[in-house]
């Protein structure tokens, strides 16, 4: 392998696990293994962390296959066996190295091939960070499910319910997808939010930019490009896009840091979004309460800190009880 091609991005998983091979194969020849050899491996493995994984269970597979050699049965009376002519045995040794990277390229096609599905949930109420070997990192809010997909580079992600804040390291050859609610997200090299609440998908552009598209016929709009400030809402009949401040989207991410901050919001608004966080439920009983408009910032589990906020500084009625708030005028 040249230094031409050892600074050479792998254009595939294949030719990462290629390389491999080729390294073990020649340390495996150990009169023919120089220093050199063995500093320009450990230049390429680290050179990445694709390296080192893809060396590493190569060489578990090359040491599984010497311990099954070093086990079978040797014969009771062993027979004198002839000579072999140089040249038989020149072919019988290319053919025995031939025959163990075989074994390693169908041993690395199975595992590359196989999927590696996880899943993550949250209660209600809890919050979780994801940190993904990619150096992508995924923070889990209240009541979520994700399920997480690697196969041969290919990364992708489904929301299967609540609201995920996504930091993605960007990969221009092996892009980033997040699926929610019958709707595609692609990573453009971002920092977004999304939000699945059933009936509406919400995707906020943080950093940088990504791609929303709809797999729904009738939507309006199939496809946005989304830059930073910019909110999209997708539905089974609809896609729009509107425009955030920094500080709008600052407040979005306030469950990132265990509060909630509403500015101009209705109590209906604001007993919505408390109960996402919490077991025990807050009703509002009637419309004159709940079109009441507040601005604050409360703890996101704290619902008797809800319930003082109502009753002290708004004057309304609130009667507590095991399971929840009702809060009246």
């Amino acid at each position: 392998m040249s230094e031409a091609d050892q600074d050479r991005t792998p254009a595939s998983a294949s030719e990462i696990d290629a390389q491999a091979a080729d390294f073990l194969v020649r340390r495996a020849n150990r009169p023919r293994w120089t220093e050199k050899d063995a500093a320009e491996l450990e230049a390429w493995l680290s050179g990445s962390l694709a390296h080192q994984t893809a060396f590493w269970r190569l060489e578990s597979v090359w040491e599984r296959a010497n311990r099954l050699d070093a086990l079978r049965q040797l014969p009771a009376r062993p027979t004198p066996t002839p000579a072999l002519p140089r040249r038989r045995f020149l072919f019988l040794g290319l053919a025995a190295s031939v025959a163990v990277v075989a074994i390693i390229s169908v041993s690395t096609n199975i595992l590359v091939t196989s999927p590696r599905i996880t899943t993550y949930a949250t209660p209600i109420g809890g919050r979780e960070t994801i940190h993904l070997a990619d150096g992508s990192q995924i923070d889990l809010n209240t009541d979520t499910v994700l399920r997480t997909r690697f196969q041969n580079g290919q990364r992708s992600a489904e929301l299967v319910k609540g609201e995920a804040l996504f930091q993605i390291k960007h990969d221009a050859d092996h892009p980033f997808v997040v699926s929610a609610a019958g709707h595609t997200v692609t990573d453009l090299g971002t920092k977004f939010l999304v939000r699945d609440d059933g009936d509406r998908l919400k995707v906020a552009l943080i950093e940088g930019s990504a791609e929303l598209s709809t797999n729904s016929n009738s939507a309006q709009g199939k496809v946005a490009v989304l830059m930073p400030g910019d909110v999209a809402v997708a539905t089974p009949k609809t896609l729009s896009v509107t425009r955030k401040t920094s500080a709008e989207l600052h407040n979005d991410l306030s469950w990132n840091r265990g509060v909630l901050i509403f500015y101009r919001a209705t109590l209906f608004d604001v007993a919505r979004e408390y109960n996402r966080y919490n077991q025990r439920k807050i009703i509002i009983a009637d419309d004159v309460a709940g079109a009441r408009v507040i601005n604050a910032t409360l703890p996101s589990t704290d619902v008797a800190a809800f319930a003082r906020m109502a009753k002290n500084f708004l004057g309304l009625n609130v009667e507590e009880h095991e399971r929840e708030i009702v809060i009246s005028r």
